[in-house]
This record gives structure tokens, sequence and C-alpha cells, in this order.
């Protein structure tokens, strides 16, 4: 076969193998008919789906634990009888205040200026050999009638507190009520304790059937544990005037304490006078004292003494003339100043 046969024949070759590949590209086109009436592909299950978001979405904070259930509500302890109370027991006295003693005392704080020789309004005790003791009986007697008796319905309420039980109220605090006879008469007292930042607010309510309802007859303050506080007293219901602050505070560890009554009466002639009681087991030989400030004379009557003992001595510039002590012996009996 000469060249160009080969040519030929080579030329024919290369022209069909186009010509198949081209029809083969045209046989490949698109389809555009429905899709073939067999059952649809199965869509994935919706919980897969969620699961899978889940994948994508962030994290869930570990949950903080719930804080601890708070301790049960105890109600707040009351302040101890000596914050209210007085006690001037120790100071011996022979016999009890008669009505020589004015009721108001609190108000006067008058000064007393006993002739020698003479009864004293305490029974037993006699001026003379006894004045220095006697003397410092009757100024410790003028107050235990201010505490018997001019104070005997708010002291018999808070003494009576003791021995009740309080129940919470909606706001938190907590309320003693209970009944106490004064003098043959009924009161209903309530007394209503809150906790505070500083400690516990205290307010007394008491009240006399056809006479007055809830009157505040005291409130105050103390800290917790109840080691120091104040009163502050209103005269009575038919004259609610704030008449006593009481200023207290107590240590436990030694049994050392101290409180003051001062006269608050608003334009009251006295209005600043006041008695200071304190108790210092440690001291001697001397381990109580007694300073009574008479605002309308500007005079202080000092009385220190032995609970033990009985010995003691006293200071009145007004009634002794004189700015010394005055002593006596365990029997009450005047004796020189150690």
């Amino acid at each position: 076969m000469s060249r160009l046969g080969e040519g030929r024949w080579m030329h024919l070759f290369l022209a069909a193998a186009l010509v198949a590949m081209v029809l083969a590209g045209c046989g490949e086109k698109t389809s555009t008919e429905p899709a073939s009436t067999g059952s649809p592909p199965a869509l994935p299950p919706t919980s897969s789906f969620l699961m899978d978001l889940q994948d994508f979405a962030s994290p869930t904070p570990t949950a903080e634990p719930a804080p601890a259930s708070p301790s049960p509500p105890t109600p707040p302890e009351l302040p101890p009888l000596p914050s209210f109370l007085m006690d001037l027991s120790t100071f011996e006295s022979a016999g009890g205040a008669s009505s020589a003693v004015p009721s108001n005392a609190i108000l006067q704080f008058a000064a007393f200026k006993s002739p020698l020789k003479t009864a004293s309004p305490f029974g037993d005790a006699v001026w003379g050999d006894y004045t220095n003791w006697s003397f410092a009986a009757f100024q410790v007697g003028l107050w235990t009638v201010i505490i018997t008796v001019g104070m005997a319905v708010p002291v018999a309420a808070f003494v009576a507190a003791f021995h009740n039980i309080p129940l919470q109220q909606t706001d938190g605090s907590w309320v003693w009520s209970y009944s106490v006879r004064v003098a043959g008469s009924v009161y209903s007292a309530r007394l209503r304790g809150q906790y505070i930042p500083q400690g516990v607010r205290w307010e007394m309510f008491i009240s006399k059937e056809g006479e007055f309802t809830d009157f505040l007859w005291y409130y105050g303050e103390s800290d917790l544990p109840p080691t120091g506080g104040f009163w502050i007293l209103y005269d009575k219901p038919t004259h609610p005037v704030e008449l006593i602050r009481i200023d207290w505070h107590q240590n436990a560890a030694d049994g050392a304490s101290d409180i003051r009554y001062t006269n608050i009466e608003p334009g009251g002639r006295e209005n600043g006078g006041y008695i200071f009681h304190r108790i210092s087991p440690k001291d001697a030989p001397y381990d109580a004292y007694a300073d009574i400030y008479n605002k309308g004379q500007d005079n202080h009557t000092y009385i220190e003494w032995n609970r033990t003992t009985q010995e003691g001595r006293v200071k009145d510039f007004k009634h002794f003339g004189d700015n010394d002590w005055h002593c006596w012996n365990g029997l009450h009996e005047n004796i020189p100043c150690p």
C-alpha cells in the first residue's frame, strides 16, 4: 500500500473515533422527567436531627449545687433579769420601806436629812451608832421602792417572759404573749423581739381590759449574745412620756455587771438624775458600788460595800458636810474608816 493510501485510512479512523465520542456525549444529557414512582428515600429521624444540633450547640454549663437549707429559726435570747431589775438585795436593809418613802421618788431624788437617835423609815435601823449604814440604807431603799412600786407592772411583765414560749411571726419577729397579775389586776403582755444588725430590738406592749390596749410601756436593744444594751421606759398609759433610760452591761466570765437608771422625763426637774450600780467580784475590799446623783441638788451619794461581810462606807457632801468616807463594820456599826 502506498503512503498516500495509508494516510487516507488514518484520517478515516480518526474521523470515525471523533464521531463516536460526540454521539456518546449527546446520550448523557440530564433527564428532566419526574422521578420514578418507587419509594422516596427515608428522611433521618427527628431525634437524630436534634441530637446533631446538640452536637453543634454550646455545652450546657454545670449547675451549681443548691445552697444548704438555713438552720431552723430560733428566737432571740432574752436579756438577763439584771438588765432590767437592779438587784440591791446584797445591801442588807432592815425591814421594808414604809409609806414615808414617796412612790414618785424617781422624779424627786429627795435628799434625806435624818435627825440622830430617831427611827428611820426602815424598821429595825436606828439612827445613832448606825448612822453611816442607815443613811446609805435609806438611799438604797428609795430605789427599792422605785423598782418594786413605781415599776411594778413593767418589771412583772418582763420577768414573766422567761416562763413563756415565743412564736415566730410572718415578718420574722418573735412574740411572747401572756398575762400577769399585779396588785390584784390582770394585764396582758406582748413582748416582741426582732433581729437587727446590731442584735435585737425589743418592744413590750401591755393591755388592761377596759382601760388601755397595746400601750408601748418600754422598748430597747441588746447585743448578741446579750452582754449589754438599753431600755427606755414610759411613765404610764395616762402620761405616755419617756421617763427612765436603763443602760446595762454584764460579763458572764467574771460575774462583773453594771446598770444605770437615768431620769429622762422631758422638762422634768430631775431630768439627768440617776442611780448607777456596779458589781465587781474581783475588787477588794468592796465588791459592790452605787452612785446616786440628785440632779435637783447637784449632789452625789457614793456607797461601797462588801456583799459578803456587809462592811462598807458612804460619802455624801450634802449630808455629812465633807467629802470624806464614813464607814461601818459587818454589824452596821459606825467605825473609823481604815
